[in-house]
């Protein structure tokens, strides 16, 4: 007998360090609403998800009712697909394993998934982005901190545990700079936000040179991204440095999963050429040979927004339905 299902929409969520976003979204990938709040209001990880749980309720309710919901899926800071929990994060609040698939699953009543952020944004960008029709791939994010995801045959490649992807902790020198992971010299030390700044105000220790970028108190990625549009030599040098550590990374790791494309996100990956010009350079002379000039490097057109509530949507629907109240 055919089953009628009037349950064509899902909920995508997105838990980042200053808010947490959610939308609802249709079978063919319409936002048919969203909103959002402060995540760091909620210190105490219970009340953190009570909230967010009539947060989405109330966000059902006021478009189609509860009902016309299949699925959630959540993109957070160090999520693990694998284990449906936030494993360790240094950056939330609330520390250990924390099981907020089914911590959420309980308080919903629905099927609810949760993957790494870099794991969500990476599949949005295989369904709404530059990665459309590709089946081996790598989507790397670079803002506040550094991730990825590898899919090869078309799926995400998660590993074991599920910790596949990261790149950001990947070793470049091991006396380099101290991680918040705890090791040293990881790749995020240098090309993620914080570690773009750090090489700047070395730079500018170091040297005498006159530089715009001395001109500001807070120093930050967009000031250092608008010295280079003027040509201010210190800036473009520490972009040109940037890129030289990305560059070589990302050889070490295509010379291992050999992609179609490496697919950039994250606000780095919208502060100008500088970087991405000496990685891609930096990283054909470092590539595997039989892989030179055949691996395209591109930057994501997707805003924020679809980068991570529409991938958190396509988690949702990937996820088995189950309802308790069935």
């Amino acid at each position: 007998m055919l089953q009628h299902t009037s349950k064509r929409r899902v909920v995508g969520v997105n838990i980042g360090l200053d808010a947490t976003s959610y939308a609802i979204v249709d079978v063919r990938g319409n936002v048919i609403a969203q909103d959002e709040f402060p995540t760091l209001e909620h210190p105490y990880i219970s009340e953190f998800v009570t909230f967010l749980s009539e947060r989405l309720v109330e966000l059902m309710e006021l478009n189609g009712g509860y009902d016309t919901i299949r699925s959630v899926g959540v993109g957070v800071l160090s999520g693990n697909y694998v284990k449906g929990c936030i494993e360790h994060s240094p950056c939330l609040p609330w520390k250990g394993e924390v099981p907020l698939a089914s911590m959420l699953r309980d308080q919903l009543g629905m099927a609810v998934a949760v993957g790494n952020n870099a794991h969500v944004r990476a599949l949005g960008e295989q369904v709404f982005g530059k990665a459309h029709g590709m089946s081996d791939f790598v989507v790397i994010t670079l803002g506040p901190g550094m991730g990825s995801c590898v899919f090869s045959n078309g799926r995400p490649h998660l590993g074991h545990e599920g910790f596949a992807g990261e790149i950001g902790h990947m070793c470049v020198n091991p006396t380099g700079r101290q991680c918040g992971c705890g090791g040293r010299g990881c790749l995020e030390t240098y090309c993620a936000e914080e570690g773009i700044i750090l090489t700047a105000q070395k730079m500018m220790k170091k040297s005498d040179k006159p530089s715009l970028m001395r001109n500001h108190d807070q120093l930050d990625l967009q000031l250092i991204a608008d010295a280079c549009k003027q040509g201010d030599e210190l800036a473009l040098e520490t972009m040109r440095r940037t890129g030289e550590m990305l560059g070589v990374g990302i050889a070490n790791y295509a010379s291992v999963v050999n992609p179609e494309a490496v697919i950039f996100t994250g606000s780095v990956s919208r502060s100008g050429p500088w970087i991405f010009d000496t990685a891609k350079q930096v990283f054909e002379d470092n590539v595997f040979h039989n892989m030179r000039n055949k691996v395209k490097f591109l930057i994501s057109t997707l805003t924020d927004m679809e980068q991570n509530v529409l991938g958190a949507s396509v988690l949702a629907w990937q996820v088995k339905e189950y309802s308790l109240f069935k």
